[in-house]
């Protein structure tokens, strides 16, 4: 007789908030600061959705980081990246790019359209503490490199990072040891995820709605997930598309100060002068 999976609850809901960054970029903040120990390694989530280009054609321009990583999701739209050390990207339809900022950074993420919907998500992960001050890095992975699996009754799972089943996904980050998945769930389905036992979870619905547990959580709310259980139990009556994210929490003291994520405010200090006087990068 097959065993009953064992599901991890909702814990909390949050609601994402209306805010804005860079020149203006209008977006949803879901991942606040004051939720970084309990979601631990993660620092931020934020979504940004709009078919109205005064909302985002002014773009992130140039600005520094140190100390974590970002991860940049496209979902539909065009962002060109550029930085301090001369690199440059383009980031389309489906792809992510995992910038590790390590020692520090200067780089701008603008849009490459004037028109037409821009939507995706940018994710802050932390970094030890012992590994804050490597080499800034980038992975520029496009659609076609994500792996997508298409499952029965039409259900999907892109897999960006860790490991859906036996599927690695396109990063693998030993450090935190992030899973990260975008779930396409057709009306009526249900679908179970597991999730490393230790790891802090979160699930954050971006369409439609879904049931954890029978806790429903509707579209721009984020669910902070129990600590027990193998992973989530995901049901939908009326279709849903979901992120799924989990990490091994690293357990060192945030500091943090903007686009700075360090252990100790002396290290937040030594970030900005090294940006004042054009050492950080």
């Amino acid at each position: 007789m097959s065993s009953v999976f064992a599901s991890r609850q909702v814990e909390r809901l949050v609601r994402g908030m209306d805010t804005a960054d860079g020149a203006g970029v209008k977006l949803k903040r879901v991942l606040t600061q004051d939720l970084q120990r309990r979601l631990d390694p993660f620092l931020m989530l934020d979504e940004f959705r709009s078919d109205n280009p005064g909302d985002y054609i002014a773009g992130f321009p140039p600005h520094p980081h140190r100390g974590f990583e970002t991860v940049t999701y496209m979902l539909a739209g065009r962002m060109r990246h550029r930085d301090s050390g001369g690199n440059e990207g383009l980031l389309g339809p489906g792809g992510v790019q995992w910038m590790t900022a390590g020692r520090g950074v200067i780089h701008s993420e603008m849009p490459e359209q004037e028109e037409g919907l821009m939507h995706g998500f940018q994710l802050w992960i932390n970094l030890p503490g012992a590994r804050k001050m490597i080499p800034a890095a980038y992975q520029d992975i496009p659609a076609a490199n994500i792996p997508l699996l298409q499952l029965e009754h039409g259900i999907s799972v892109k897999v960006i990072a860790g490991h859906y089943g036996e599927q690695a996904g396109s990063i693998q980050q030993p450090d935190t040891q992030p899973l990260y998945l975008d779930i396409s769930l057709p009306a009526g389905q249900q679908l179970d995820v597991a999730i490393e036992p230790g790891h802090n979870a979160f699930i954050y619905v971006y369409q439609g709605s879904l049931e954890v547990v029978g806790r429903a959580v509707s579209a721009g709310h984020m669910a902070i997930l129990s600590a027990q259980g193998e992973g989530v139990s995901l049901a939908t009556a009326e279709g849903a598309r979901v992120l799924v994210l989990s990490g091994q929490p690293l357990n060192e003291s945030i500091a943090q100060y903007g686009p700075f994520v360090m252990n100790t405010r002396a290290e937040l200090e030594q970030a900005f002068d090294d940006y004042q006087q054009g050492r950080l990068a």
